[in-house]
């Protein structure tokens, strides 16, 4: 017996469809979405059956990935764009069972969009590196705020707010009662959070400096141990792009031609993907400015023609081509697992 199905993955509640291509019969329903409900369901499938389910790469994935491997059942992650640009163009109500639906059909012809999914270990440091991102986000979104406030009561800018100097300054700024609670709170947390950053970084660089796959991507100009770690999480293994174009396509730095809508104007990043990805990239593009990177050059010429910040995301591209061909060059020892300590 064959059975071909799909999971529609929400927080409350999962969405399943699945058809027996032996006997033809069609089987819906749902179940609770939580990883021991899931497990439950699973346990009504024969582990000698040759069964399959497809879901949609969307939060959620990972769980449902783990248990459908742990039940001996073939998993397959949907890229999302490219799930809902095969959906027909008839126009239909998107509920929870018709996205199963879609999804099984696709599994069934053989159409689906795959996803590359990730060893475990992989998908920690994926983990721990989207923290850093959110965390670094987080951080200095309340440095902006701090001095939003010195500005809003007329207080001098202090550059170096996080310095022993800088507290100090804003001790002695001229704020109401209000202010200085505002920023005496606020660098409370900005500090607070800079202790965590700075074990999650030392945590990451670790990895970077014994990982062989992040060894490697050392090798280009700007991306050092950490920016090596985040990237090779994130960008996942290259083999299974087709170029190095489609690659750059994968981290949303690509520029739109046309929306798919057909309004809107073009020449505007993707923004698809990862944006921790993009963020490293980007990060290790901007070295591109001292004079003793490769692409200086480069970057420079680009700069004159469409200013700075594009300029990055030039040399961005051209990182994310570099790294392409090396992860695809070094094929299964990029991913190689590197012990705790």
């Amino acid at each position: 017996m064959s059975i071909v199905g799909a999971l529609d993955v929400h927080r409350a509640q999962n969405t399943f469809e699945y058809a027996d291509t032996a006997t033809g019969e069609l089987t819906r329903g749902r179940i609770g979405g939580t990883r021991a409900e899931l497990r439950a369901w699973l346990a009504c499938f024969d582990s000698d059956d040759n069964v399959a389910f497809a879901v949609e790469g969307c939060t959620g994935w990972r769980y449902v990935v783990e248990e459908l491997a742990a039940a001996g059942i073939e998993a397959h992650v949907a890229e999302p764009a490219e799930t809902a640009w095969l959906k027909s163009p008839k126009k239909r109500a998107k509920t929870d069972r018709a996205d199963a639906a879609h999804l099984r059909l696709l599994l069934m012809e053989n159409r689906i969009p795959e996803s590359w999914i990730p060893p475990s270990h992989v998908l920690e440091v994926r983990t721990l590196a989207r923290l850093y991102h959110q965390l670094m986000t987080t951080r200095r979104s309340w440095l902006q705020r701090i001095h939003a406030q010195l500005f809003h009561q007329g207080a001098p800018s202090i550059s170096a707010l996080t310095s022993d100097e800088g507290h100090q300054l804003l001790a002695a700024a001229d704020l109401s009662e209000a202010g200085h609670r505002y920023v005496t709170e606020a660098i409370g947390i900005v500090d607070d959070l800079t202790r965590r950053i700075e074990t999650l970084r030392g945590d990451l660089k670790r990895i970077g400096r014994h990982q062989p796959g992040c060894i490697a991507l050392q090798t280009l100009w700007g991306i050092g141990p950490l920016l090596a770690t985040i990237i090779w999480a994130e960008i996942g293994d290259t083999r299974r792009f087709t170029s190095s174009k489609q690659a750059v396509r994968f981290t949303g730095l690509d520029i739109t031609v046309n929306d798919s809508d057909g309004h809107g104007p073009p020449g505007k990043l993707a923004r698809q993907g990862s944006p921790t990805l993009r963020w490293a990239l980007v990060e290790a593009a901007q070295h591109a400015s001292k004079r003793q990177s490769p692409d200086h050059q480069y970057y420079r010429a680009a700069r004159r023609r469409i200013g700075a910040s594009r300029a990055a995301l030039s040399v961005a591209r051209k990182h994310t081509r570099r790294i392409h061909h090396i992860l695809q060059r070094l094929g299964d020892d990029a991913w190689t697992e590197i012990p705790p300590n």
